[in-house]
């Protein structure tokens, strides 16, 4: 998780990413620093997120991209 938190902070530093759940929803994250994530995530954690996983709710929370981190593990 700490990994996770580091990236979403090279991303975007102002934000709390350990209290934000509505990351998506509240316009906290565009669709740019999005594919930032995507492609930091698959980059750091070896894996491929498939266009399927692409869906709002895994990126609401680093707690939401995390367990989508454990799930394609």
């Amino acid at each position: 998780m700490e990994k996770l938190l580091s990236i979403l902070k090279e991303i975007k530093a102002d934000v709390d990413f350990e209290k934000e759940t509505e990351l998506v929803d509240a316009g906290v994250l565009d669709s740019l620093e999005i594919v930032s994530i995507i492609s930091s995530i698959e980059e750091t954690f070896g894996l491929e997120i498939n266009p399927d996983d692409i869906d709002p709710d895994n990126f609401q929370s680093a707690v939401a991209m995390w367990e989508m981190i454990q799930r394609l593990k």
